[in-house]
């Protein structure tokens, strides 16, 4: 179902699976707790287990629950958060292995009004591109409604530059992927 932002914030979410607008591409998210959730996520993508699933969050808050070691990167947080930035973090227990099966977990603060305000009141969220595993990312709005008889929710949105964030691994200190933001 296509739905308003302030519908969408007054739903009460379980293992319900959505799409939203971030700042680079849309996204196909779940709650943070909702195994059912990410499995469809991953029916949906046609993606296997083994790759991880990122989270987005709205707040360091969120970044210090979900990380052990975020603040050896507190000056890239402060600097480009929020934004186009995925960083790798050591992992802490809250974080459920169907999300990441290692100890790592990548989190990014979205430089969007709508999103963060979707995470402001959900929490952290699992959060991937929207696109069949392999294929490139949907950025058209109108794009998203072919996936309406596959979600719980669109959020209606706009369309957006589709350029792809910058992978950090904080615990490695290189850059996995360049996107937008050029860390050095």
């Amino acid at each position: 179902m296509e739905i308003s932002i302030n519908d969408f914030l007054n739903k009460e979410l379980k293992d319900e699976v959505f799409i939203i607008e971030t700042d680079t591409v849309y996204g196909l998210g779940a709650l943070l707790n909702s195994k059912e959730g990410a499995n469809r996520i991953l029916k949906i993508k046609e993606r296997n287990q083994e790759k991880h699933f990122s989270l987005l969050v709205s707040n360091l808050d969120q970044v210090s629950q979900l990380t052990t070691n975020y603040k050896e990167v507190i000056d890239l947080l402060n600097r480009y958060w929020p934004g186009a930035l995925t960083i790798i973090f050591k992992k802490s227990e809250l974080v459920p292995n169907y999300v990441s099966s290692d100890d790592t977990v990548g989190l990014r603060m979205p430089d969007n009004e709508k999103t963060l305000k979707v995470l402001e009141k959900f929490g952290p969220m699992i959060m991937t591109s929207l696109n069949k595993s392999g294929e490139p990312a949907i950025t058209k709005y109108s794009d998203c409604l072919k996936y309406l008889d596959k979600v719980d929710y669109i959020v209606k949105g706009e369309d957006l530059n589709g350029i792809p964030s910058t992978v950090y691994d904080a615990e490695k200190g290189i850059t996995l992927r360049e996107g937008s933001i050029k860390i050095f």
